[in-house]
């Protein structure tokens, strides 16, 4: 019986803590904009889990204070851990898998003490030289916790690169949670695939070898216009691994974003952005040139907005990009090493024709997909409100309700529940600032509105019919065979039938 006793004191956990350790170490890795973060709260607190809390959105939530029940996870946690660290110091002797709870178990801790430091230093303006300077208190806490009778933990981490995992892990939330407005499920997946793209569904193997190699992936985002595809986009970017340096308490911050919108540019120029050229490789190249592929550090993103608009000749170039990571400036033939990550956007179906299947195939290794504000009001109509409140918070401050109620009004009264804000996110911003300056808004009209308009009132022949409609479908698709066969009739027909 004595054996037992003393077998039993041996043992870091017993099987209520190793439960409770468990369920903060599956909420920890989670993905925290997925409804998953809720169930893992509510396995770690139990009876203490505090029913109610959403999944985090810009409008229900401040991201310096953490949701009750995480806080309530925190203070759960805290004295276990202390309890812990005092039985490996006498001698307990835990199972391999018992340790690695404890490890990450204290990584959560160190990262929730150390979270209101890491957002109080990425406030705006605050570039202070010692604004990282809580690192010090930080080491001392890793030492605490990890520095126990020479114990080997089996991550093997090092508090400066655990550093840097946390400061990226804030970041990127603060990034994310600003940037993707919506408290409907459409926008909480978004939420969570943008996580995925910086993190990958595995944190821990991002954590051990990917962190470093994720620049190698590019992104395709993809949703209708207006949906807030750059935003994704600089997300991401603005949330890559930097790097920390303990010797001036400095985080690298070459994370640099270059964007370029293909539709705006002529095919010469979008070459010129993208590749750089060299002096004499055409008319008025009067010197060399460094593109952004070049200008890119290892760390920053290239952004190709409006993807589909990419002449074919350069869709080759790119594609050779991405297989081989090097490119070629017009005019030179000495191949140049591509560091950085590259993001390309597109309201096309890439696959409807006129787009190079090799490169799609190549960039859709990542896709992340912006869901339309119609998709949105349909999971949650209530959403409308929440969102007009933010946008009008940005243009008006501290009278922002009494804005958002008049926005909120005249949409009743002119537009109504039913209509579908074809021009999503960027048309109710515009909607919300043409009701602040004159009390008025006037939604431009779609070719879909005016077919149907035309069609209704008996205005069209049949032909002008097939010609207009026609037309619609091309410019949707970007391609003479996709319109004939959604169609049905031949693609000399579609071609005669196109509008200038």
């Amino acid at each position: 019986m004595y054996m037992a006793v003393q077998f039993m004191y041996m043992l870091l956990l017993d099987p209520s803590e190793r439960a409770f350790l468990k369920a903060v170490v599956d909420f920890a890795y989670c993905n925290p904009f997925l409804p998953e973060h809720t169930e893992f709260e509510r396995a770690a607190l139990g009876p203490d889990f505090l029913e109610g809390e959403p999944v985090w959105s810009q409008q229900v939530n401040d991201p310096e204070k953490p949701r009750e029940n995480v806080w309530r996870i925190f203070k759960k946690l805290e004295p276990l851990a202390n309890e812990l660290r005092r039985r490996l110091i006498e001698g307990a002797s835990p199972r391999t898998e018992d340790l690695a709870l404890y490890e990450d178990a204290i990584l959560h801790l160190l990262y929730q003490r150390c979270y209101p430091k890491f957002y109080a230093a990425n406030l705006p303006g605050n570039h202070t030289v010692t604004r990282w300077a809580f690192f010090h208190q930080f080491h001392k806490d890793w030492i605490f916790f990890f520095n126990i009778n020479r114990l080997q933990f089996p991550s093997k981490l090092e508090p400066m690169p655990a550093f840097a995992f946390f400061r990226q892990i804030q970041y990127a939330f603060e990034q994310i949670f600003r940037d993707v407005i919506g408290g409907s499920l459409p926008a909480a997946r978004l939420r969570g695939a943008i996580w995925q793209s910086i993190f990958t569904h595995d944190m821990r193997r991002y954590r051990r070898i990917l962190y470093r190699r994720m620049g190698e992936f590019a992104t395709l985002i993809t949703g209708p216009s207006g949906t807030g595809k750059e935003l994704v986009a600089r997300a991401i970017a603005e949330s890559r691994w930097r790097p920390f340096r303990e010797k001036d308490l400095t985080f690298d911050e070459s994370t640099a974003f270059f964007p370029i919108n293909i539709s705006a540019l002529s095919e010469s120029l979008v070459e010129s952005e993208l590749f750089g050229h060299r002096r004499g490789s055409f008319t008025g190249a009067v010197g060399d040139r460094k593109g952004w592929l070049e200008l890119c550090p290892a760390g920053g993103s290239v952004f190709l907005d409006e993807l589909g608009e990419l002449d074919q000749s350069i869709q080759v170039k790119l594609l050779r990009v991405i297989e081989t990571r090097t490119f070629h400036p017009v005019g030179d033939s000495a191949g140049i090493p591509f560091e950085g990550k590259l993001i390309a956007a597109t309201n096309r179906d890439l696959q409807a024709g006129g787009f190079r299947q090799e490169l799609y195939y190549r960039l859709c290794s990542d896709q992340i997909v912006t869901p339309s504000l119609a998709e949105q009001l349909a999971d949650s109509p209530q959403i409308l409100s929440e969102l007009i409140l933010h946008l009008a918070r940005r243009v008006a401050g501290p009278e922002a309700e009494e804005l958002a109620a008049d926005v909120t009004q005249w949409i009743n009264e002119n537009l109504g529940d039913n209509y579908g804000w074809p021009g999503n996110y960027r048309e109710l911003d515009q909607c919300v600032k043409n009701v602040l300056i004159r009390r008025d808004y006037r939604p431009s009209r779609t070719p879909t509105d005016n077919i149907r308009d035309d069609f209704e009132a008996g205005r069209m022949t049949a032909d002008q019919l097939l010609s207009r409609y026609a037309t619609m479908v091309y410019r949707r698709t970007g391609s003479y065979e996709e319109t004939a066969r959604r169609l049905g009739i031949d693609r000399r027909t579609v071609k005669a039938k196109i509008l200038p």
